[in-house]
């Protein structure tokens, strides 16, 4: 485990979002709070901030931190069949939160997968990434401002 004992403690955020995929007729279901398994939603809400309240322990190596709060929003978007968990982060400390966003996004996204797989097996979590983190030596990043 990293030594952060000399560092300073800054405020310290994090961003980072799940996609997850599925038929607009299973988005849709999800939006209309009509899943076999109850409210998809606010399931999967719940699901992101206990799992990131508990990163230390899903990630070897990674610290415990004292969380000032995780702030977590899902969008439905029954047209194009996607659930977006977005996960944000924040913590005054000697280290990063983002691997609390991130692993918060992926247990959401994993949450709305165990409640909608009764309806449709072939869901898809495409993606989890970090979109934008700020404080500590690096300063901030944002994933819109990077050329890929």
């Amino acid at each position: 485990m990293v030594d952060v004992g000399a560092k300073p403690e800054t405020d310290r955020v994090a961003t980072a979002r799940a996609v997850v995929r599925m038929t607009p007729k299973t988005a849709a279901a999800v939006m209309a709070g009509d899943a076999p398994k109850g409210d998809v939603i606010g399931t999967a809400r719940l699901a992101a901030i206990q799992a990131a309240k508990r990163t230390d322990e899903w990630i070897p190596l990674a610290h415990t931190l004292p969380l000032n709060s995780v702030d977590v929003d899902i969008d439905v978007d029954a047209d194009a069949g996607t659930v977006i968990v977005t996960a944000t982060a924040r913590v005054h400390a000697r280290t990063g939160v983002e691997m609390e966003a991130m692993v918060g996004c992926a247990a959401g996204a994993l949450c709305v997968y165990d409640m909608v797989k009764g309806i449709e097996r072939g869901v898809v979590i495409e993606r989890v990434e970090l979109l934008a983190k700020s404080g500590g030596r690096s300063g901030t990043w944002r994933r819109d401002e990077q050329q890929h």
